[in-house]
């Protein structure tokens, strides 16, 4: 959700938004923590003094009116010596609280410049810090874009310089594993190539593709090789090259925004019925947001081929980590999709999948998600999304299960997301945070991996953003431990053994310290394109989203008016078309109740459900694992492309 409330008050963005992961301070955080605690404990000794003059002066002035008015007599010398008692104990306090005045000035003034030039060092170091990061990013966009443009080499050439790079891939991996054995069982697949009927797609940042794993070390299959040795064979001519896909869109018009204006239109009305404008959104569907889930898809390609179910446990793990990446800017809210509208992601020749989203549902609303890759794997899912408005943030709680079935080992996952803030949702920049747990299970083995998704704290002094996790067999014994963040990287290591460590927290729980090998990296995510933040912070993959297809069906996300009006910075035609479609959904709705009112009134029923709409290619069916009620893929789509059959879809834009 995006809601332009800007706001002039640089104290308040401060103290709201979070840290960039990564950037600590050190040794000086920890010098300024410590005086702070110094000064904290100075002010409780002011006030404790404060505390004691009051009442020992109130004491004071009584003893000294009381003398006043008694005669001389024996009582005197007592009340004599209580003032005197009594002013010596004012006289005691006074010191103290004025030594404690003096060492906290004299402790602050100290530490004054020591603060200044540490604060004006950070804020160097971040320029520094985000020239070099901007530097990086176009020189890596610039080398990227020379890749998809450079020519294919000769095959005796190509050869040459696979081989050249195996042997150094095979020289640094030599040494790591003298050191440190990981991964064992993977060894076998590691040093095996990609099938070569499928291209990789370029950007990504698996660290398989790295010579730290050795997943891409260049070396050539047997396929490679007779297709080069034979420029002529039929396979040779079957390829076909990867078509060039889109890599901006126009920038983000500047619209200003009265929050107020349509925040007062809400007040006693159902929130789902409220027309919004198209300024909170981004021109792209929530189903085009759930098919980019599969932005690291090279990881459920890695999973496939791993021996162990536990390492592939692992790289499962990873993916559902990596789904989150997209989100840490991206304030905007997708458009809701109408219903019946569908998404269609045909990446076979980048990829080697394909992917299907159908808005299955409207009230409460939900879709249905279906991806198939001929690497070996499936994934699908339904989501429901509900949500909560706690005045300053927007809980965003995704409702339902996830699958991953691999074809070759027959392993079946399941897990659910976690918990999504929008945090400022009123005054200051909007963030976002996840939150939450998640335990990936096999449901074939009982394997598990429980995920921790650490809620940002202003006072904590861990990396912004951290998951950790574990990986455990069916008898709860530890083999591995993830660590990373949501929106950077996840790493793995393999456990050696475990003990109980110190009490963890209040509740007395013995907290379990594992003893590992070398961390090695399973997933990094990929830098934004150039120019990023003038398109909404899309990724790579979501610039190409949208993009217009020729053949996708009448109901495609692409062709979908309102949505396409606001990528071309027309929001005013955007808003307008918007509740032509709301409205048209609306109409089609209430005659469908009618229809069904009608038939039940002609067969005497009362049974018969007000809104009998079913999904076209989606049925919903109890799920064989996890016993839920869900959508599952009945087929036909693919089928219906291929012959350009569309009569079955419904009209709704």
């Amino acid at each position: 959700m995006r809601m332009h409330a800007e706001s002039d008050d640089s104290g308040d963005e401060c103290a709201s938004s979070p840290p960039m992961a990564g950037q600590s301070v050190g040794a000086r955080n920890s010098e300024v923590q410590s005086t702070l605690r110094t000064l904290g404990s100075k002010v409780e000794d002011l006030s404790t003094c404060n505390d004691l003059i009051a009442k020992h002066g109130s004491a004071l002035q009584r003893s000294l009116s009381e003398l006043e008015s008694i005669k001389l007599g024996g009582e005197t010398s007592d009340k004599i010596r209580q003032v005197t008692e009594r002013a010596t104990l004012f006289r005691i306090t006074s010191n103290a609280m004025i030594n404690a005045c003096r060492d906290f000035l004299a402790l602050a003034q100290a530490h004054s410049k020591r603060w200044q030039k540490a604060l004006q060092a950070e804020r160097e170091q971040r320029v520094r810090l985000e020239e070099t990061l901007e530097q990086l990013a176009k020189q890596h966009n610039h080398l990227e874009r020379a890749f998809r443009g450079a020519t294919v080499l000769p095959a005796s050439s190509s050869n040459i310089t696979a081989d050249s790079k195996g042997s150094a891939a095979a020289k640094g991996d030599a040494s790591d594993d003298e050191e440190n054995e990981f991964f064992d069982a993977c060894e076998e697949f590691i040093t095996v190539p990609a099938d070569p009927k499928y291209h990789r797609r370029s950007g990504s940042n698996v660290s398989g593709i790295s010579s730290e794993m050795g997943m891409d070390d260049g070396t050539t299959s047997l396929d490679e090789q007779s297709l080069a040795s034979n420029p002529e064979s039929p396979q040779s001519q079957e390829v076909e090259p990867v078509r060039k896909r889109r890599t901006r869109i126009p920038d983000k018009p500047n619209y200003s925004l009265n929050l107020w204006s349509i925040m007062k239109n809400c007040i006693g009305k159902e929130l789902s019925k409220i027309p919004m404008p198209v300024n909170f959104n981004e021109p792209i569907s929530m189903l085009q947001r759930l098919s980019e889930d599969l932005e690291y898809s090279e990881l459920l390609d890695r999973a496939a081929k791993c021996q162990s179910s536990l390492e592939q446990l692992c790289y499962v793990a990873a993916f559902t980590v990596s789904s989150y990446s997209t989100t840490v800017h991206r304030t905007g809210k997708p458009f809701n999709p109408l219903l019946g509208e569908t998404f269609e992601l045909d990446r076979l020749q980048e990829s080697g999948y394909r992917s299907l989203c159908e808005q299955v549902s409207h009230h409460p609303p939900a879709a249905a998600h279906h991806a198939i890759s001929e690497r070996g794997w499936t994934l699908r899912q339904e989501i429901t999304v509900a949500s909560k408005f706690r005045g300053k943030y927007l809980s965003i709680m995704p409702l339902g299960s996830i699958h991953c079935i691999f074809e070759k080992s027959n392993n079946h996952y399941s897990w659910k997301k976690v918990t999504t803030t929008v945090h400022n949702i009123i005054v200051g920049k909007l963030w976002i945070d996840q939150s939450g747990e998640i335990d990936v299970i096999n449901h074939r083995t009982g394997d598990r991996c429980h995920l921790k998704f650490a809620p940002y704290s202003y006072f904590s002094r861990d990396v912004a953003r951290k998951v950790t996790g574990v990986v455990t067999d069916k008898d709860g014994k530890a083999h591995y431990v993830l660590s990373g963040t949501w929106d950077e990287k996840m790493e793995c290591s393999r456990v050696m053994q475990s003990s109980r460590g110190g009490e963890n927290g209040t509740e007395g729980r013995q907290k379990t310290v594992y003893q590992t090998l070398k961390a090695r990296e399973l997933w990094k995510k990929t830098p934004l394109p150039d120019g990023a933040e003038n398109m909404y912070y899309f990724s790579s993959l979501a610039l190409t989203l949208n993009e217009p297809e020729e053949g996708v069906a009448p109901t495609d996300s692409r062709r979908r008016p309102d949505q396409r009006l606001m990528e071309q910075g027309l929001w005013d035609e955007a808003n307008a078309e918007k509740q032509r479609l709301e409205e048209k959904q609306r109409t089609v709705r209430r005659e469908r109740e009618r229809e069904a009112a009608h038939l039940a009134n002609t067969e005497g029923s009362e049974g018969v459900p007000q809104d009998s709409y079913k999904a076209l290619w989606f049925e919903q069916q109890e799920d064989p694992v996890t016993g839920e009620a869900t959508h599952i893929y009945k087929g036909g789509y693919w089928e219906a492309k291929e012959h350009g059959d569309w009569h079955g879809c419904p009209d709704i834009f």
